[in-house]
């Protein structure tokens, strides 16, 4: 039996329609509608967790907690979890992604974070400009705008358009200039690298993958003008991404980059509920749903096994 973990039901049909090929035997734990009996034992299944860091922009604010709770419970049961407590503790912040990335000796963009609104203008004076803001809980690209210097950024945070990151913790970042106008997105499946997307943003940086993000965000209805997947793409220090992984177990995840115009690759989030744009992926010949279903499949099997 597989588990999914999730708090959105438009991400599921991709995943739902893998399974279903694969003639498998799974179920879908919707948090909005979950409670939690601290005293059951959890069902004997392999649980994979999508809890995203988005969720209060669906109306959400206080599903990441249950989930926290939730996968803890697992944990201590001793269930298999793919991007279990330590993977959603990474989801919903970015400052512990960044001390996280470094550690690994992958670059971060210089970084501010504040709970006080009036300091983020200190940040900038840090940072340098341009510059940009963004959550340290967000997704989507929400919260993310970019400023050429100081007075665009104080008439932003005096503005009613202001909003603050759902946790409170708001962040000055350097504005990373990529001669493409583009990111890249590298997709891991049981930690191990799959395949890479180009990213449109001439836009604008609410970009997400899925397809029914369309309606909320600057992705045009034509997707394929926006998302590429690039073949026989390489990156040297790629194994420094899957060592990051495994050694905080995430098994899922997607994690962008950009490259600047010194061909200096700066990492600056990390997804570990990530979606597949289809568009991109028919034209690539290629379903990382399917993959990602196949994993699942396998760890269920070596459960079997070990049974």
């Amino acid at each position: 039996m597989i588990i999914v973990i999730h708090e959105n039901n438009e991400w599921i049909p991709p995943f739902e329609d893998a399974f279903k090929k694969l003639n498998l035997n799974y179920d879908f734990w919707y948090l909005p509608e979950m409670d939690l009996s601290l005293g059951d034992n959890p069902p004997d299944a392999i649980f994979y967790n999508r809890m995203s860091a988005s969720s209060h922009s669906r109306n959400h604010r206080y599903e990441p907690e249950l989930a926290v709770g939730i996968l803890e419970w697992l944990e201590k049961h001793q269930r298999t979890v793919v991007n279990g407590s330590r993977a959603l503790d990474l989801e919903i912040s970015k400052i512990r992604q960044y001390q996280e990335l470094e550690k690994f000796g992958i670059a971060t963009p210089p970084t501010y974070a504040t709970i006080n609104k009036d300091r983020m203008l200190d940040g900038a004076n840090k940072i340098g400009y341009p510059l940009i803001s963004k959550h340290n809980r967000a997704g989507k690209g929400l919260g993310v705008f970019k400023f050429l210097n100081m007075r665009a950024l104080k008439n932003y945070i005096n503005s009613n358009e202001f909003q603050a990151s759902p946790d409170g913790i708001n962040l000055i970042q350097k504005y990373i200039s990529a001669p493409t106008n583009t990111i890249i997105r590298l997709e891991f499946i049981d930690s191990k690298f799959v395949y890479a997307v180009e990213v449109d943003t001439t836009d604008g940086f609410e970009l997400c993958p899925a397809e029914n993000c369309s309606v909320e965000s600057n992705c045009p209805t034509s997707f394929d003008e926006k998302f590429r997947i690039l073949k026989d793409f390489k990156l040297d220090n790629i194994y420094l991404y899957e060592d990051f992984l495994i050694k905080n177990d995430i098994g899922i995840a997607g994690i962008e980059i950009i490259i600047d115009d010194q061909g200096k690759v700066w990492t600056y989030d990390v997804n570990t509920n990530t979606n597949y744009n289809p568009q991109a992926e028919h034209a690539a010949n290629t379903s990382a749903p399917l993959k990602v279903a196949e994993y699942l499949q396998s760890l269920v099997d070596l459960k079997n096994l070990g049974s």
